[in-house]
């Protein structure tokens, strides 16, 4: 375990700067410790940064059964709110504390493996048949330093009787969703929604317009990027988006939307078991987010993570259980995602799910990064959208002090 200090103290002179930010969490923790010298090999613990009650549940029935299906390791979990998660890395490493697996932010991977915290899986776990974008979440210089927990991406929700209503069809593209968000808007409804917070969110929702004009997250100030920060200003000026939208969080939206004061938005998969709950007589339908020059949306959702100096035998054995079909659907039904794994993904829902827009949305998904400076450009891409969208200043402008930002990163 000697290894898993040094590189612990080394993680902890790092984050000392500070690093990545990200968005809040509910208090609360189960039983779990990190490892330390000369604790007993068979241990093997995990941090996750999950609030939500249902996903601590589905987690820890799979690590119970897995507890129980076995009696080579026993696997212990702690949570920690994501607010503090990069803070208590921190701590951890100082203490000699690191768990033995960490469940992260896919945009977050490549900046621990920069630091040399992670295992290298290359050649340990096979993910060919993973989707590419998930693999390349957590691979850093060609080399396989995680194991994608699950996905999600976004995508268009729609209110399908308003859009009847209004005589209106599914938009495909960006004329077709401004017309159709028009069409939509009243004195009490808007068209159109979807987070402008400054910060991960934001970004997360914004890049998906930046990439369908065919740039990528490092052109902010180019042809496309421009073009894409207009349409964001447009939206508001012409009335169809609120601006109260640069406060709203994706969990805002959502509630705008089964209320009934947002026609259509840009939203995530994990929304779908709250809707489904809270709004069982709303009338919805998903689509793929409409176009500019080509289909773009934006990989989330989380990875395995196993901790260099750790009990790698026992994290890779408890992941070879996890990552098994029969575990991955219950835990992805349970989290509203979609497995990363694509060919348990094709037959994960029924014909007709709302799901299923979502799993074919995954053909066109990028990953955030990877990057270990990452976090950085994703600051001055989510100060650029909102400052657009509050007014603050011009897509011309704010493209070009976000690219000023980025080139003085990533060149």
């Amino acid at each position: 375990m000697k290894l898993k200090k040094a590189l612990a103290m080394g993680l902890a002179t790092v984050m000392a700067v500070g690093m990545l930010a990200g968005c809040g969490g509910s208090d609360g923790s189960s039983e779990g410790d990190g490892s330390s010298e000369g604790e007993a090999s068979k241990d093997v613990t995990i941090w996750y940064y999950m609030e939500t009650e249902g996903h601590q549940v589905a987690l820890d029935k799979v690590i119970q059964d897995y507890n129980e299906s076995q009696d080579a390791y026993e696997v212990t979990a702690k949570y920690v709110p994501f607010a503090d998660f990069k803070k208590q890395l921190s701590i951890g490493a100082s203490a000699n504390e690191l768990p033995d697996i960490a469940i992260l932010d896919s945009p977050d991977h490549a900046s621990y493996a920069s630091m040399g915290i992670f295992e290298d899986l290359t050649g340990k776990f096979d993910v060919d048949n993973y989707y590419e974008g998930t693999v390349n979440s957590c691979t850093l210089d060609d080399k396989l330093y995680g194991v994608p927990f699950g996905a999600n991406c976004l995508a268009l929700y729609y209110n399908e009787d308003m859009l009847n209503a209004a005589g209106c069809s599914v938009p495909t593209t960006w004329d077709e969703l401004m017309d159709t968000a028009k069409a939509l808007t009243t004195d009490s409804v808007s068209g159109l929604a979807f987070c402008s917070v400054q910060n991960e969110e934001g970004t997360f929702n914004f890049v998906p317009w930046l990439w369908s004009t065919g740039a990528s997250s490092y052109e902010m100030d180019s042809e496309g990027g421009i073009k894409a920060l207009t349409f964001a200003k447009e939206l508001v000026d012409s009335g169809v988006m609120s601006k109260e939208c640069t406060n709203w969080t994706q969990g805002d939206v959502m509630n705008q939307f089964i209320s009934g004061n947002v026609a259509m938005m840009v939203n995530g998969p994990w929304q779908i078991p709250t809707m489904q709950e809270e709004a069982p007589d709303l009338n919805w339908k998903v689509t793929l987010i409409p176009k500019d020059s080509e289909y773009a949306s934006v990989l989330g959702g989380e990875n395995y993570a196993v901790i260099k100096g750790g009990n790698t035998e026992g994290a890779l054995d408890f992941l070879q259980y996890a990552t098994a079909e029969d575990q991955v659907k219950f835990l992805m039904d349970a989290f509203g995602y979609i497995s990363a794994d694509q060919t348990i993904a094709e037959n994960q829902f029924e014909e007709g799910s709302p799901y299923e827009p979502f799993v074919e949305e995954l053909q066109y998904v990028q990953a955030r990064g990877p990057l270990a400076e990452w976090p950085s450009v994703s600051d001055a891409i989510s100060l650029a959208f909102n400052e657009v969208m509050t007014g603050a200043s011009t897509p011309e402008d704010a493209a070009a002090k976000a690219q000023e930002t980025i080139d003085g990163i990533v060149k």
